[in-house]
């Protein structure tokens, strides 16, 4: 059964739509502030994060920042904005998604569903044993590592996804819509930006220079390019 956390100071949010996702048959787990909501996240594993920007003390935005250092675990943010920078700088500290207040329950569950599957197909796609590698990078599917030069570099779980299927596909062109496909899959309802934002991410953990890459290429108006010699 999946377990959703929510984190949210607002009792009048959270007690309602922790009944409705019982109902919809998911193990709720309730916090009330970002510190207790951080704790519970990491020594309660749950299989999703529904964070709320806009706490005292500690923000949704700390929180989705501490915990992306530990944990890969899928964060979905809410807030009360729907400012562009909102959603560009949840994306920059590692969310998954995000919803804009109000919002309806049933576009959470489905957001909620859409996370949850796409985590389960690429849990069953992995190979045991299986390794992929191209220039200068290597990786073992079935431990999630990856190398760079032979040095380990610490991937979040879209990162991996994204660099695994780029490196299978080294030499070839992958569309933007391929890629969300495979990656975020063909339910994906968040923003698009999210997939630059990930590019950027992995350039700068695999490229000596991120500003001028040398293995993932941007081809524009199609899509990116992993070219594994330089």
């Amino acid at each position: 059964m999946t377990t959703i956390l929510l984190v949210d100071d607002d009792q009048m949010i959270t007690s309602p739509l922790a009944n409705r996702l019982k109902e919809a048959g998911y193990t709720v787990l309730v916090a009330n502030n970002g510190r207790s909501g951080l704790d519970m996240a990491l020594s309660q594993r749950p299989d999703v994060v529904v964070l709320d920007v806009m706490m005292p003390d500690m923000d949704g935005w700390e929180v989705c920042k501490s915990l992306r250092r530990q944990s890969p675990v899928p964060i979905l943010m809410l807030t009360a904005r729907g400012d562009e920078v909102d959603r560009i700088l949840g994306l920059e500290l590692g969310a998954d998604d995000y919803l804009t207040k109000p919002f309806s329950t049933r576009e959470l569950i489905a957001r909620l569903r859409a996370l949850r599957r796409r985590i389960q197909l690429d849990q069953v796609a992995v190979a045991p044993v299986t390794e992929l590698a191209s220039g200068p990078v290597q990786l073992v599917l079935n431990t999630r590592q990856a190398f760079v030069n032979d040095r380990e570099v610490v991937l979040r779980y879209k990162e991996f996804e994204l660099l695994s299927l780029l490196v299978s596909r080294a030499g070839e062109v992958v569309s933007r819509a391929d890629l969300f496909d495979q990656v975020w899959g063909t339910d994906w309802l968040g923003d698009t930006r999210t997939l630059d934002v990930h590019i950027r991410w992995l350039r700068e953990k695999i490229e000596e220079d991120a500003s001028r890459p040398r293995y993932i290429q941007t081809v524009r108006g199609v899509g990116y390019l992993f070219q594994g010699t330089s």
